[in-house]
């Protein structure tokens, strides 16, 4: 992965222990590192790795003004008036980190010592992922028992409804001409027992999921979410696993790459504003190549993605740690 990639910069103040004063500036990130450039001087007074990084929390510096601290090898540093906001930036380097600890894991005996908070993620995912998936199969074996449950009630009430016309006739006068007419007649216009609705449609096979930054339109506020690439479009889901849009694939117009790791799709409508979301992520190297086969007429590489497209295609031997190998 190339290193000196800058994903993403907000403007915002750091405060240097040295002098006891905030410097304005830049926070950067890269896929690899977090830096701070100040304004008037040019210096880079901030550059550490994100698996370097123990904590990244929200705070407030003199109990007012929201900050941001990253924690790192026990050093605090502080960041304050970040724009657009300090959740955006939370959210962003927050996601970055989380993927560098999961990746750190799969280094193997050659990663630092730094690893370990990401195999100490790693195992409190795995273990969340496992009781979701107990969890999911309990209630699916409950979903079927409660299904067994109904299908046996609707038989003891079609038993008793013809128990009942059985008892009625018997009590009827015999002479009473239309007695079985009578009785049979709504029991033929009482619809059957409606069969079981059709099972939904086959889940459809998932070709790539990945968490996401994602904005909506023009929304500033960029939340965590999830990507999920299918043969048939995309979908576009948040933190709660509640789905906010899926597109088929005629329904996009257009994607652009603006960088390796940020996209956009939009929907057009005529008559009101268009659909459109924006999607940063440190796994969407491995979603573009997928998008540019099943979207290739409707793709489309900005100035700062156009190298790597072009990289990409470039032989293995001379691509070396592209950020497009997967």
């Amino acid at each position: 992965m190339n290193e000196d990639i800058r994903i993403h910069s907000w403007p915002c103040s750091y405060y240097l222990d040295a002098s006891k004063q905030w410097i304005p500036g830049k926070l950067s990130l890269t896929p690899a590192s977090i830096r701070f450039t100040a304004d008037k001087t040019g210096e880079l007074l901030v550059d550490f790795r994100l698996s370097g990084i123990s904590e990244i929390k929200k705070e407030s510096s003199h109990l007012i003004f929201s900050s941001l601290t990253i924690l790192e090898k026990g050093t605090k540093h502080w960041f304050s008036s970040l724009h657009p906001n300090r959740n955006v930036v939370f959210n962003i380097l927050e996601h970055f980190w989380r993927e560098q600890l999961l990746c750190s894991q799969e280094a193997g005996a050659g990663a630092p010592l730094e690893s370990s908070k990401g195999k100490e993620l790693t195992g409190m995912l795995e273990g969340s992922q496992k009781r979701l998936e107990d969890t999911a199969k309990v209630l699916h074996s409950q979903g079927e028992q409660f299904d067994n449950i109904m299908r046996g009630l609707h038989k003891i009430e079609g038993d008793m409804d013809v128990a009942d016309r059985l008892l009625t006739e018997l009590e009827s006068p015999s002479w009473w001409p239309f007695s079985t007419k009578l009785w049979k007649t709504p029991l033929e216009a009482k619809p059957k027992e409606s069969p079981a609705a059709p099972a939904a449609k086959s889940q459809e096979g998932i070709l790539l999921r990945i968490p996401v930054i994602l904005t909506h339109r023009t929304d500033s506020n960029a939340k965590p979410g999830k990507l999920t690439l299918l043969p048939s479009g995309l979908e576009i889901w948040d933190c709660n696993s509640q789905l906010l849009q899926r597109f088929e694939a005629r329904d996009v117009d257009d994607i652009r790459v603006h960088t390796p790791y940020e996209i956009s799709i939009r929907q057009r409508f005529i008559g009101k504003p268009d659909n459109s979301y924006r999607l940063l992520a440190a796994r969407m190297p491995e979603v573009i190549p997928i998008l540019e086969m099943q979207f290739s007429k409707k793709i489309q590489f900005l100035e700062d993605a156009l190298g790597f497209a072009g990289a990409r295609k470039s032989p293995p031997a001379d691509l070396g740690t592209s950020i497009w190998q997967a």
